[in-house]
């Protein structure tokens, strides 16, 4: 297949088809500082196509700082149950505010109180504070629509390469890199 972004796709279902996966589109995000200190965490997968993979979260966390500052950043997403890896690498650009206000929109309205009420990656004192504040949110918009916060949005990685891995018997895996030149893919196997 010369189509990673379609590869992946498929790889995706198989993952959602899969009931021993519980979180298929869960992935981690590395990032680093402008020093190149890195750091990793988990995000959710929530969208993709030729333009690229998309997540969400807060601007101000850690994530968003490093973003900012190192637009450029590395997916995982490992699938154990169907031996499968997908390694993704590549620049990151903010999303539109349409499109960010548009997927706010879909989240569950506690979660876009929590939005508003975290201030990710600051210290807290209790939980009990983080909880204060969301219930704050809600009783502020009671009977409204809870608008997306200004420090909350979304990124878009564009892949520069893709790697899909294949376990396989021996440890004689498969691994076929996708590396982006220009419009095009260019396809290469790797030793494992």
């Amino acid at each position: 297949m010369n189509d990673p972004i379609a590869l992946f796709s498929d790889w995706l279902a198989a993952a959602k088809a899969t009931a021993a996966i519980a979180e298929p589109t869960a992935m981690t995000l590395a990032t680093a500082t402008k020093g190149g200190t890195p750091s990793a965490r988990i995000v959710l997968l929530k969208g993709h196509d030729e333009t690229g993979f998309v997540f969400y979260g807060n601007f101000n966390s850690r994530k968003g700082g490093e973003l900012t500052t190192n637009p450029k950043a590395s997916l995982c997403f490992y699938w154990m149950p169907l031996s499968r890896q997908v390694r993704i690498d590549g620049a990151v650009t903010p999303v539109s505010d349409a499109e960010a206000d548009a997927y706010f929109a879909t989240r569950e309205r506690n979660k876009q109180a929590g939005a508003w009420g975290s201030l990710q990656s600051q210290p807290l004192g209790s939980p009990a504070t983080l909880i204060a504040r969301a219930a704050e949110i809600e009783k502020q918009y009671d009977g409204q629509t809870i608008p997306r916060p200004p420090h909350w949005s979304g990124w878009r990685l564009l892949p520069q390469s893709i790697e899909f891995w294949q376990q396989g018997d021996y440890r004689l895996h498969q691994r076929d890199l996708y590396t982006r030149k220009g419009a095009e893919w260019e396809h290469a196997l790797l030793y494992p």
